[in-house]
């Protein structure tokens, strides 16, 4: 984790530790280079992020403010880091329903842009939020980077995993929604019928150095899920 990256951590630690809610307002930036021994810069990307994540907003001349007045239990439609820690105060709990080596479908090479002799780890599982059925996820994950899964890894969080267990530094995120019916073999993952309405998040994940590394496909329990957008105003 960059430093910046760290100090964005932190600020969003404080903010939660001490309840502040929309509009509270922050230390002024020269406060935080003295608390966090930084230059103005770092400090500066630090805010861009949370910005960028919709925890904080920024007035000139006035001051830095507590934006994210979440509700417990939706899931960002734009974050790019997996939706666990969106719901990390909930039980989620997942079933592996398969991990292998395998080559990749011709759709995961495109979107991993590699070539369909590469190998790649097939990852399927259900994800369970108080027991009840979340979503099923298909993902694919180029092998050159994420170089080893095991079962214990991919019950839990793979993209922590990623992040301090192989030191990857994940950057951005493309999704695709679309809004269909359930496959018989989808409802019957899921616990629901075939024909019930769904929702299909199709994510290609990338580092911070651009190299797509997780082709993912999330089908989402329709009764169970709730989702948010936050937007900022550059270019409205």
């Amino acid at each position: 984790m960059l430093k910046y990256q760290h100090i964005a951590a932190e600020i969003e630690k404080y903010i939660q530790e001490h309840a502040l809610q929309q509009g509270d307002k922050l230390p002024v930036l020269d406060e935080l280079m003295v608390q966090f021994g930084v230059s103005k810069s770092t400090i500066i990307k630090s805010l861009e992020l949370l910005e960028e994540r919709g925890v904080i907003f920024q007035v000139r001349g006035s001051g830095i403010f507590v934006r994210r007045h979440g509700r417990k239990g939706y899931i960002s439609l734009l974050k790019n880091q997996g939706f666990t820690r969106d719901l990390d105060h909930f039980p989620i709990t997942s079933q592996v329903l398969e991990l292998s080596v395998r080559k990749p479908t011709r759709e995961a090479a495109t979107n991993l842009n590699i070539s369909m002799e590469q190998d790649v780890y097939y990852v399927k599982r259900v994800r369970y939020i108080y027991e009840q059925t979340l979503c099923v996820e298909e993902s694919y994950y180029n092998k050159a980077i994420v170089t080893y899964l095991n079962n214990e890894i991919v019950s839990d969080s793979i993209f922590d995993y990623i992040r301090e267990g192989l030191g990857l530094k994940i950057g951005f995120s493309d999704s695709y929604l679309h809004v269909g019916k359930l496959e018989e073999e989808e409802a019957g993952h899921l616990g629901l019928h075939k024909g019930d309405p769904k929702l299909d998040v199709e994510t290609i994940f990338h580092l911070a150095n651009g190299q797509p590394f997780d082709f993912s496909r999330i089908t989402y329990n329709y009764i169970q899920s709730q989702f948010f957008i936050q937007a900022n105003g550059h270019g409205m």
